[in-house]
């Protein structure tokens, strides 16, 4: 299932200034996503 998302112009912005080389958008999301649920699970293993 494939589900879109509108951001605004300006987070658009923000976010390609963080992009590496040939890194989409919706790949740096992905990216955060992963980053986000591993330091969830951290935080909750460590509590």
């Amino acid at each position: 299932m494939t589900e879109t998302i509108e951001i605004s112009d300006d987070l658009a912005e923000r976010i390609d200034g963080h992009l590496e080389e040939d890194e989409t958008i919706p790949e740096f999301i992905e990216e955060l996503v992963s980053i986000y649920e591993q330091e969830g699970r951290f935080l909750q293993e460590g509590a």
